[in-house]
């Protein structure tokens, strides 16, 4: 497993969370709800079926931690975990999706959710990934992490000869996106504004030459992995 720490100062621990579990198989969110439930997580959690009826729930009791099957109907899961960025920082969303959902989920890591999982994890790995969550960080399973970090192999990127190119302010906001950070919290951080921001990225973009946020998040875990390997503490796949 993979998991990216944010703050290390235990601003963004959620004390006591309460679970909101989104699916439609309902064996399937019981096993779920089984395993949130008990030890050692113990999160009290409440199921629902539809995305849309979900995120009304959630606005009437303000769940700090949102469980989501990527194929729940009607609105999209990752549209789902965008919304609840916008709107409240402080719930944390994880999407959970088949072993075939894989390729989905590593295109989704810029959607605003904070954890991502297929459903052939270990339990133990999925709890310690909601652990990290809960923690206030960022956690990728890690098959998806293998298969995230072999996406931009053979690029120029994972050469790191793309990264002397860029400035020191870029090589900054680089840093930050791969710590999960959104757009808003890296303007905030560097005192600049959201469209310097997108101005800045867009130049990361072109040097680094990926299409879009997601990759450039994986040529940012690229490099901290070659850079550091932890393997033994279970940071990297």
């Amino acid at each position: 497993m993979l998991v990216i720490p944010r703050l290390v100062d235990g601003s963004l621990r959620i004390d006591a969370p309460r679970a909101l579990l989104v699916g439609e198989h309902r064996l399937v969110l019981a096993s779920l709800a089984q395993l949130v439930s008990g030890p050692p997580l113990n999160i009290p959690v409440e199921m629902m079926s539809r995305t849309d009826a979900a995120l009304t729930r959630i606005e009437e009791r303000h769940h700090e931690l949102v469980l989501c099957d990527l194929r729940s109907p009607p609105i999209p899961a990752t549209e789902l975990a965008a919304q609840l960025a916008q709107r409240n920082e402080t719930t944390r969303v994880i999407l959970i999706g088949d072993e075939e959902d894989a390729p989905e989920l590593v295109s989704a890591l810029d959607c605003g959710a904070a954890g991502f999982f297929t459903r052939d994890a270990s339990a133990e790995e999925f709890i310690e990934g909601v652990q990290a969550v809960v923690a206030g960080h960022f956690a990728i399973g890690g098959n998806l992490a293998r298969r995230a970090l072999a996406r931009l192999s053979g690029r120029e990127a994972a050469s790191g000869g793309a990264y002397d190119r860029l400035s020191p302010a870029e090589r900054t906001i680089l840093s930050l996106l791969g710590q999960a950070h959104s757009t808003r919290s890296i303007a905030a951080a560097r005192g600049i504004s959201d469209k310097t921001v997108r101005n800045h990225m867009a130049s990361i973009y072109r040097k680094l030459e990926v299409r879009n946020r997601s990759e450039a998040i994986i040529w940012s875990l690229r490099m901290r992995r070659d850079q550091s390997r932890v393997g033994s503490a279970g940071l990297w796949p």
